[in-house]
C-alpha cells in the first residue's frame, strides 16, 4: 500500500500541490485532471523523481525516499516523454534497459519477447525505432515499464499518440495488470479510465477534489444533467443561463447536453450523469482557459 500523507510541493513562491492525503492499494487508479493541475507533480513524487516540500509518502509503512533502490526495484514508470535510441530496435533497447536493471540476459530475452507480444510489436522486434510511429514508440515505453514485473506501475499520459484501436488494447492490458498490482494512470482523457479504474482521483486548485468510484463521483450531479433541442438562434442565451457540456447541430437545430441546478423545464430530458460531465463541470474554468 502507498500512503500519501499531507503532501505539498512548492517551487519558490509557486504551489503545485497542497496538503494532499491519499491511499492506494492493489487495483487501478485513474488520476484525472486537465494539464497543469498537478498530476505530473504527484506522479513524479510517487516515482521519487522529486521530493515533497512538506509531508511524506510511504510504501508498506516505509518512507519511499528512505527505501531508495528497494522501492524503485518494485516500481515500473512511464513518463510523458522518455528517452530512447532511434537506431536501436525494441529488442536492443529493452535488453539495454534490462542490463541497467540487473536482469540477466537469458531472463531478459524471454521477458522481452513476452512483453513485445503484449504490446503488439512482435512483428517489429528487430526494426529500428527511428521508423516507428508515435504510437509504436509509446508501446515500447509501456513494455520498458513492465520489464522488472513491478508491484507498482505508474504511467503518465500513457496513451499519447495511440489511435482508438491501440487505446482499447491498452485498456485491456491495464485491466489484466491491475489484478495483482497497484496501477496508477495519469490522464486528461476520460475514456481512457472511465470503464477500468477502481477509483478516480481528481485534483483541483492544487488540492484533492475526489477520490472515489466512478459511480459515486457521477452521483454528485444526479438530477442536474439534461438534454434538449433548441433553435440555433437561442444558443447564446442558453449558454448564459446554463453550463453546456456538449452541443450537436442537426437540421438547423442544436441538441445540447447541459447542467442546470434548480427547477427544470418540461421540454428538458433528465439524463444520468457521466464521468465526462463531472470532468467538464468541475474544470470548466481551467478548460475555458485552454481554449
Amino acid at each position: 500500500m502507498i500512503v500519501v500523507k499531507d503532501v505539498s510541493k512548492q517551487y519558490g513562491d509557486f504551489t503545485a500541490l497542497q496538503n494532499v492525503d491519499l491511499e492506494f492499494g492493489n487495483g487501478l487508479y485513474g488520476l484525472l485532471a486537465p494539464n497543469g493541475a498537478g498530476k505530473t507533480t504527484l506522479i513524479k513524487m510517487l516515482a521519487t523523481l522529486i521530493s515533497p516540500t512538506k509531508g511524506e509518502i510511504f510504501y508498506n509503512g516505509k518512507n519511499i525516499n528512505d527505501m531508495d533502490d528497494q522501492y524503485r526495484e518494485r516500481l515500473g514508470y512511464l513518463p510523458q516523454q522518455f528517452g530512447y535510441y532511434k537506431n536501436y530496435s525494441p529488442k536492443q533497447y529493452l535488453l539495454y534497459l534490462a542490463a541497467l536493471k540487473g536482469i540477466g540476459k537469458k531472463e531478459a530475452l524471454n521477458k522481452i519477447d513476452e512483453l513485445l507480444e503484449k504490446v503488439a510489436l512482435s512483428d517489429v522486434v528487430n526494426k529500428k525505432m527511428k521508423k516507428f510511429s508515435g504510437g509504436m514508440i509509446q508501446r515500447v515505453g509501456i513494455a520498458q515499464a513492465l520489464l522488472n514485473d513491478p508491484e507498482i506501475l505508474i504511467l503518465d499520459e500513457p496513451t499519447a499518440g495511440l489511435d482508438p484501436k491501440e487505446r482499447a488494447r491498452f485498456r485491456h492490458l491495464l485491466t489484466d495488470l491491475a489484478r495483482d498490482r497497484l496501477v496508477i494512470i495519469s490522464t486528461h482523457i476520460v475514456s481512457d479510465i472511465e470503464s477500468i479504474a477502481n477509483e478516480i482521483i481528481m485534483i483541483r486548485n492544487k488540492q484533492l477534489l475526489y477520490k472515489d468510484s466512478v459511480a459515486d463521483i457521477c452521483a454528485t450531479l444526479n438530477g442536474c444533467v439534461f438534454e434538449t433541442t433548441i433553435d440555433y438562434g437561442q444558443l447564446e442565451d442558453f449558454r448564459k443561463n446554463n453550463i453546456l457540456l456538449s452541443e450537436k447541430q442537426e437540421y438547423g437545430q442544436m441538441t445540447v447536453r447541459f447542467i442546470h441546478k434548480g427547477n427544470s423545464e418540461d421540454e428538458w430530458t433528465s439524463v444520468p450523469p457521466q464521468l465526462e460531465d463531472v470532468f467538464l463541470y468541475e474544470y470548466r474554468d481551467e478548460l475555458e482557459g485552454e481554449n
